[in-house]
């Protein structure tokens, strides 16, 4: 059993921004040469989130609307208070999509479903360079 890791860089333009990386993790799973195994995958940062779903404009566009119905950026958060950033509900949209998944591999491939990406869905009210750490284990 071997454990490799990886990190990658994505630059976004602040919320809402979702961006399907699976091509990059695809591609960093290839790099390792392992064909069978689990691949953990974890965003730096609490204002961002890994999630999986059909990466299509329409249901990004609905996945905008769902948070900003649950978590809406135009409240005021107690968060806000501390740090003067105005970006609490970044934070609780990050709490919620949750910082980290874990994909299974077999034979070279990500076990993903046919219409399944893995997206990094950034939520904070500015531009950031967002690292995403990749921990691939297996033979």
């Amino acid at each position: 059993m071997r454990v490799i890791q990886k990190k990658l860089e994505f630059a976004t333009r602040g919320s809402p921004q979702f961006i399907n990386i699976t091509d990059s993790l695809a591609k960093a799973l290839k790099e390792t040469g392992l064909k069978q195994g689990s691949m953990t995958v974890f965003v730096v940062g609490s204002t961002a989130g890994l999630t999986t779903f059909e990466f299509e404009p329409g249901l990004e566009k609905d996945i905008e609307e769902f948070y900003e119905k649950l978590i809406p950026s135009s409240k005021h958060y107690h968060h806000d208070e501390t740090w003067g950033d105005a970006n609490g509900y970044s934070h609780l949209r990050a709490a919620l999509t949750g910082p980290s998944l874990v994909i299974p591999f077999g034979e070279g491939g990500l076990l993903l479903g046919t219409w399944q990406q893995v997206v990094l869905a950034e939520f904070d009210n500015r531009p950031r360079k967002r690292q995403v750490i990749v921990q691939v284990t297996g033979e």
